[in-house]
């Protein structure tokens, strides 16, 4: 993405509340706040625009974090109908300051960021399908510069759900690889913006740590993720069958080993110095 300056009001103050965000030379603008806001979240003039809006919070059902992207003509009316929705606490929406955005144009973003969402797994997506629309090559070109736009504020306003963990340059991250040794087996990954990112096709023991079940969180996330296919049994080991973020090296050495571990020194790069000896340098 290119470098740009970000223009955020907070309406009363609190960087949790309404908020409003525009970046320099770009046409669009986003509203965000949370749910218990809506009455003026929705009453504001950008709401009677045509846009996009993003609508998070969690699942009640199993707690996980839960996204619905839509578009709308009229932005206030659309969302005013997901008040029957109570999984989500946070919305945000986008519209275009010039009102050039036609009900094809957010048909093709709503249908790009369910796709993105998608692709991320951060959320459980509400959406029933992808719609999407088909546009010419100049209009697509322009969306996908409005798009853009949108994944460099997403994440500034508080929602990361679509943010891609292994979303960086190959050649970077070979670089940055980090390994964890364990019995002969071997996990790969790398630090990411929020916390550390294990990658495809590591190994992981099979067997829980007997000193695990005094502090069962380790083991309590590995039964997650075997229950939602991320790790499955291969030979004598268990196997990442996808990239999976973890919240600190410590967390992902953790589920590794098969019980506590200190990721900075779990962590080591291929010339076997530790992640506490790379950031000490």
């Amino acid at each position: 993405m290119s470098s740009a300056t970000i223009k955020i009001f907070l309406v009363h103050g609190d960087p949790k509340r309404l908020r409003t965000a525009e970046l320099s030379n770009w046409t669009g603008k986003s509203v965000a706040g949370p749910r218990s806001e809506f009455e003026e979240i929705i009453g504001r003039e950008e709401a009677w625009n045509s846009g996009i809006y993003l609508l998070s919070g969690y699942d009640p059902e199993s707690g996980k974090p839960a996204l619905y992207v839509g578009e709308a003509e009229n932005i206030k009316e659309r969302v005013k109908a997901h008040l029957s929705k109570d999984f989500w606490n946070q919305v945000v929406y986008f519209i275009s300051k010039d009102e050039n955005l036609t009900k094809a144009h957010i048909r093709y973003l709503e249908g790009k960021l369910i796709e993105q969402a998608r692709q991320a797994n951060r959320a459980i997506i509400m959406n029933g399908q992808n719609s999407g629309a088909k546009l010419p090559e100049s209009d697509r070109a322009d969306m996908e510069v409005f798009l853009e736009k949108i994944y460099q504020l997403l994440p500034v306003l508080g929602v990361e759900l679509l943010v891609t963990p292994a979303g960086q340059a190959a050649s970077d991250t070979e670089k940055k690889i980090l390994y964890c040794e364990i019995k002969g087996l071997k996990a790969r990954g790398r630090l990411t913006p929020n916390g550390f990112l294990v990658l495809k096709g590591s190994q992981a023991v099979l067997k829980d740590r007997a000193s695990a079940k005094k502090y069962p969180w380790p083991l309590n996330m590995r039964m997650r993720l075997k229950d939602e296919g991320v790790l499955s049994v291969f030979e004598n080991h268990l196997i990442f069958n996808r990239d999976e973020e973890f919240s600190s090296p410590s967390a992902a050495a953790a589920v590794v080993h098969g019980g506590h571990a200190n990721g900075l020194i779990a962590w080591k790069n291929k010339d076997g110095k530790t992640l506490k000896e790379i950031e000490s340098i």
